[in-house]
C-alpha cells in the first residue's frame, strides 16, 4: 500500500470483513467476562489467542511490529499498548482497556473496550461512560460526504464538555487486509475539515480519553503509553464501514444492541 492511499472496499469485500469483525467482538466480550480481580492480563491474552484460533482466525496483534501479545491490556493510567504480563494482576477498582483483533480469510477486525474491575470510583464510571459516547458519536459521523474533522470534532466536543482530555498523537485508522491503512483518524478536529469520507471506506474509530491532561509519556519498553499526570484513561474502538445506507459497524456479534446514546453529560 502506498502511503496516504485510501483503499475503498466493495460491498462484497465489506461483507467478507464481517466474520473478522464478529470474531474480534466475540473475543472482546469473552475477555470482559473473565476480567475480574485476581486475574492476570497474561491469562486474558492466552484466552484471547485460544478463542481466536479455535474459530480458524489468527491473532491480528501477535507479532505485529514485534508486539508479543494477542491483546493490548492497559490498566488505569495506561492509555494503550500495555503488554500482557503474569505480574499485571487486576484489582478491585481498576479499569482495564483491552484492544484486540482477529484476521479471518485475510481480513482484519479491530476493536477495544474498557472494562470496570469490581467496584470502581465515580470518576472512572463517568470516564467510561463518556468515552463510549465519544466512540458512538465518532461512528455516527462516519458518513459519506462528511470529513475526517467531523469525526474528530464529534469525539472532542463530548470529551471536553465533560472536562476530560483527548489524546492527540494517537487515533483511529483505515483497516482492511492490513490492520493499519490510511487514513489516520484524529480524535480531535473541526467540522468540515480534512479528507472527504466516501462510500467503501472502512475505518477503526477509537477515542482515547484521559480523566486529566491529554498529555502522555511513553514507557521504556517502547510500547506502553501512560497519562502524564497519572490519572486514568479509557479506550473504546469499533470498526465501521461507510455505505450508501450510512455507517455499518462490523465488529459486533449478531445479537449486539447499542447500549448508550451520544447525548452529552
Amino acid at each position: 500500500m502506498r502511503a496516504n492511499t485510501v483503499i475503498l472496499k466493495s460491498p462484497d469485500e465489506i461483507d467478507a470483513m464481517r466474520e473478522a469483525g464478529r470474531l474480534s467482538a466475540k473475543v472482546l466480550r469473552i475477555l470482559g467476562e473473565h476480567a475480574k480481580p485476581g486475574v492476570s492480563t497474561l491469562e486474558l491474552d492466552e484466552l484471547a489467542e485460544e478463542t481466536i484460533r479455535s474459530e480458524g482466525g489468527i491473532p491480528a496483534f501477535k507479532g505485529y511490529g514485534g508486539f508479543p501479545g494477542s491483546i493490548c491490556a492497559s490498566i488505569n493510567d495506561q492509555i494503550i499498548h500495555g503488554i500482557p504480563s503474569a505480574k499485571a494482576i487486576l484489582r478491585d477498582g481498576d479499569i482495564l482497556s483491552i484492544d484486540t483483533g482477529a484476521t479471518v480469510d485475510g481480513w482484519v477486525g479491530d476493536n477495544a473496550w474498557t472494562f470496570p474491575i469490581g467496584k470502581v470510583s465515580d470518576e472512572k464510571k463517568k470516564l467510561l461512560r463518556v468515552t463510549e459516547k465519544c466512540m458512538w458519536a465518532g461512528l455516527d459521523a462516519a458518513r459519506a460526504g462528511n470529513h475526517l474533522g467531523d469525526i474528530g470534532h464529534a469525539i472532542q466536543s463530548i470529551a471536553e464538555r465533560a472536562g476530560f482530555g483527548v489524546v492527540r498523537d494517537y487515533g483511529g485508522h483505515g483497516i482492511g487486509r492490513d490492520m493499519h491503512e490510511s487514513p489516520h483518524i484524529p480524535n480531535h478536529g473541526f467540522r468540515h475539515w480534512g479528507l472527504t469520507l466516501r462510500v467503501g471506506m472502512v475505518l477503526a474509530i477509537e477515542p482515547m480519553i484521559n480523566a486529566g491532561t491529554h498529555k502522555f509519556v511513553t514507557m521504556p519498553d517502547g510500547w506502553l503509553v501512560c497519562t502524564k499526570d497519572g490519572k486514568p484513561s479509557a479506550h473504546f474502538e469499533k470498526t465501521v464501514a461507510i455505505t450508501e445506507d450510512g455507517p455499518v459497524v462490523l465488529t459486533t456479534e449478531p445479537d449486539f444492541k447499542r447500549p448508550v446514546s451520544t447525548e452529552s453529560e
